[in-house]
């Protein structure tokens, strides 16, 4: 679940790289036209104000936890900034995995083998999932799956991964509330830590329920989210720099 090529290792580990120039170097190193593409495009300065941020949340379901054994079998992406949620450019995608479905996952996701028979591979949909992606930051609840499963996806099929800067609102909600850990007496009472999954997260802000394993549906409950974060603990004004990894 948290494996990462070994350039996003470096990523999580570290500080954030410099992705301006990271992505200079990228789209002279790429040898894929559309992977050249998405890395001309840029990415938006550290400084930038979130109020001028172009995002897109992104929600992957997947057949399992590991990037290098599992696949994806669905996308949904939802562009928006803190004004407003652009739902006319919300995409969702079927895809079929190169491994099988594993029973446990489909029992989250809900979708089948007859869902992925005539779904398109991956590679298909390339082109225009990187468009949607391209000049925007992508915004996760989790980035334990989005961009280590793209990356290795891409890895296995072009010989090329890509790694881009994420925001991620899991993480910022364990700014919060798992900053200090619980205390000896605390657990011995049997205090559970506070949840920080999508679902509850959500709650804490008043965000209305929605159902899960849905990657459309997560991926606009993850938009709503980091808008309700930085109305309650940011501000407009907050450079993109102290959000993203």
């Amino acid at each position: 679940m948290f494996y990462l090529g070994s350039t996003a290792k470096r990523a999580d580990r570290e500080q954030p790289p410099d992705w301006s120039a990271y992505y200079s170097q990228q789209a002279n190193r790429v040898q894929d036209e559309r992977l050249k593409t998405f890395y001309c495009a840029g990415v938006v300065d550290p400084t930038t104000p979130l109020s001028e941020v172009p995002f897109v949340a992104v929600d992957f379901e997947t057949t399992g936890f590991d990037p290098q054994r599992d696949g994806i079998v669905s996308i949904g992406l939802v562009p928006f900034d803190l004004k407003r949620i652009h739902c006319a450019g919300a995409k969702h995608w079927i895809v079929r995995p190169r491994t099988p479905l594993d029973k446990d996952s489909v029992v989250i996701h809900g979708i089948t083998h007859s869902d992925i028979q005539s779904a398109p591979d991956l590679m298909r949909v390339l082109e225009y999932l990187l468009k949607a992606l391209e000049g925007r930051i992508v915004v996760v609840h989790h980035r334990g799956i989005e961009r280590p499963f793209l990356n290795a996806a891409l890895e296995k099929r072009l010989r090329e991964g890509i790694i881009f800067p994420v925001v991620d609102t899991m993480e910022l909600e364990a700014r919060v509330h798992r900053a200090k850990p619980l205390s000896l007496w605390q657990k011995l009472r049997g205090v559970e830590p506070e949840s920080i999954r999508l679902v509850d997260s959500r709650s804490r802000y008043n965000l209305p329920y929605y159902h899960q394993h849905h990657a459309l549906t997560d991926a606009l409950a993850t938009a709503e989210l980091l808008m309700a974060q930085v109305a309650y603990r940011f501000s407009p004004q907050t450079p993109i720099s102290e959000l993203w990894k």
